[in-house]
């Protein structure tokens, strides 16, 4: 894999009713359009600058680890590795060098199709490497984006790399939208968001997103929905009443933020403003977090014979308006 290159790349794939724009610069979903939608449907910039600032994770590939890790400590083959810290004692997406503020290479691409990729040495302050990452951002015929994701190193590890998108489906801001996650248990989570190590049912809970709930919901999400079922599968939907966008993955949980602390300033959004409180919702499609402090969680580890794979699609649906 070569180095970082010396310059970063905006790149645009187009299919059917749909458009993005990828930047090589933390592998970012910086624009994704729709026929008859003036807005874009993700949050994001014309200013390259703000995804190093305030909207460092918007629409970027996240990781190696993604989420929280407790302490930036974790038992890895019969001893503890050191991560870099970033959000007080804890290491989060991947700590202050992670994949979402590098530059990544890109490795292939057409009128439809974009694959990126990235090294990641022990020596950013992630888990131990080398570990190569590859990311395919594809628009399909009917015009849903497909992500796949990889990961392989020749050293015993953690992978779990994560797509940061936030999603708005309105001309601005999560009023309007309803929210629905196929999702019978998450994980609840101390006051610094790291899980408590109990797998939590969400019936008769303000956690329950099992039938269509408006946004914002009831209680400020920035949490892990452990997904019903195995395998490639819907398991959660946003609408309004002109859109419905189905999320289909084959990861095991689901962390859902309703971006209720975002504060851009003075970083300006493609609405041509700051973004604030529940401007969108980020739906991230991974591994559980803290997984490697939690024996119970699955494992978040890649040995040197495997490959990291994960697939997520997000498909658009038009709803006829009277």
């Amino acid at each position: 894999m070569p180095l970082d290159p010396p310059t970063e790349e905006s790149l645009t794939i187009a299919r059917g009713p749909s458009r993005a724009r990828i930047l090589t610069y933390g592998a970012t979903l910086a624009d994704f359009r729709l026929d008859g939608f003036a807005h874009s449907l993700v949050l994001g910039s014309e200013d390259a600058a703000a995804y190093r600032g305030p909207m460092r994770y918007f629409g970027a590939i996240v990781g190696p680890i993604a989420n929280r890790i407790a302490g930036g400590r974790a038992p890895l083959d019969g001893r503890i590795v050191t991560l870099a810290t970033n959000e007080g004692d804890t290491a989060l997406h991947g700590g202050p060098q992670g994949l979402s503020q590098r530059s990544w290479s890109i490795e292939s691409r057409d009128r439809h199709r974009v694959v990126l990729g990235i090294a990641s040495d022990p020596g950013d302050g992630g888990p131990p490497g080398p570990l190569t990452i590859r990311v395919a951002y594809e628009i399909e015929e009917d015009g849903a984006l497909r992500l796949e994701v990889t990961g392989q190193s020749p050293a015993q590890t953690f992978c779990n790399p994560a797509f940061h998108g936030y999603w708005c489906l309105g001309s601005e801001g999560l009023a309007g939208h309803r929210l629905c996650v196929a999702a019978d248990h998450y994980l609840p989570t101390d006051r610094a968001l790291i899980p408590t190590g109990e797998i939590a049912p969400v019936a008769g809970t303000a956690y329950d997103l099992r039938s269509p709930t408006p946004l914002p919901a009831a209680v400020d999400l920035d949490t892990n929905f452990c997904l019903n079922g195995a395998g490639f599968r819907k398991v959660a939907w946003l609408e309004t009443d002109r859109l419905t966008m189905t999320v289909e993955t084959d990861a095991p949980g689901l962390q859902i933020y309703d971006a209720a602390g975002l504060d851009t300033r003075p970083a300006r959004g493609h609405h041509g403003k700051p973004y604030g409180a529940f401007a969108g919702l980020a739906m991230e499609p991974q591994l559980w977090p803290d997984a490697p402090n939690h024996p119970d969680f699955p494992s978040i580890e890649l040995s040197t014979d495997r490959v990291f794979r994960q697939s997520s699609r997000f498909r658009f649906i038009r709803k006829e308006i009277p």
